[in-house]
């Protein structure tokens, strides 16, 4: 489990198949600080278990059907990742839940400077659109931010100067792909709900009652 607060920017220094899967070795300050073998560290908001490291860095291993659903996939050495560990008992929870399980691959919109920051803009995968509101939480490369506005099937997402300078998000370009992840607790409450949806009427589910009014 995680928060979505980003402890620094991490560096790719070698990807290399391993056991049919991909090798990441990732180059770090913060996280190696009391870092040991089995440890889950959240790379772009992907969760990953630590399989080796030095003094300097550390060594993860994604299967391929983590690299079919996030944008690991796309890394190379040289590229720049959001580092997170998890979450230690006792530790403030300033974000949100983050499982860092990514429910799917959303695409950079827009970006549009705004006194103070920048606006985000990325069009989400229409699957998750049912999870996600105006001021609900969502992770994107595993940092927890607020959904500013929803037009579907776009979302808009206020940055700080300081989201822009301690993660990866300041770099973004207009069509880069971001794994994103939905608010854990919305996604249980669609499971509980949905199967009293699908026997309401359309109109009903929507609110759309006929009212009847008396003289």
């Amino acid at each position: 489990m995680f928060t979505g607060l980003v402890e620094e920017i991490g560096k790719i220094v070698e990807v290399r198949p391993s056991r049919g899967a991909k090798l990441f070795r990732i180059q770090a300050d913060m996280v190696m600080q009391d870092i040991a073998v089995d440890d889950s560290i959240a790379v772009n908001g992907v969760c990953l278990t630590v399989i080796s490291h030095t003094a300097k860095d550390f060594s993860v291993e994604a299967v391929e059907e983590t690299l079919k659903k996030t944008t690991l996939s796309r890394r190379s050495p040289g590229d720049a990742v959001n580092l997170e560990r998890a979450l230690a008992v006792g530790d403030r929870l300033g974000g949100h839940f983050v499982q860092g399980h990514v429910d799917g691959v959303g695409t950079v919109a827009g970006m549009t400077p705004q006194a103070g920051g920048r606006l985000l803009s990325i069009r989400l995968p229409e699957h998750l659109l049912p999870y996600v509101i105006p001021k609900g939480s969502i992770a994107i490369d595993g940092v927890s931010l607020t959904v500013a506005e929803l037009e579907p099937p776009f979302i808009k997402i206020a940055l700080i100067p300081h989201t822009l300078e301690v993660t990866t998000l300041g770099s973004l370009q207009i069509g880069d792909w971001v794994n994103v992840e939905v608010d854990m607790v919305g996604k249980y409450i669609v499971q509980l709900a949905q199967p009293y949806l699908d026997r309401m009427p359309s109109k009903d589910r929507f609110g759309q009652f006929d009212v009847k009014t008396e003289d």
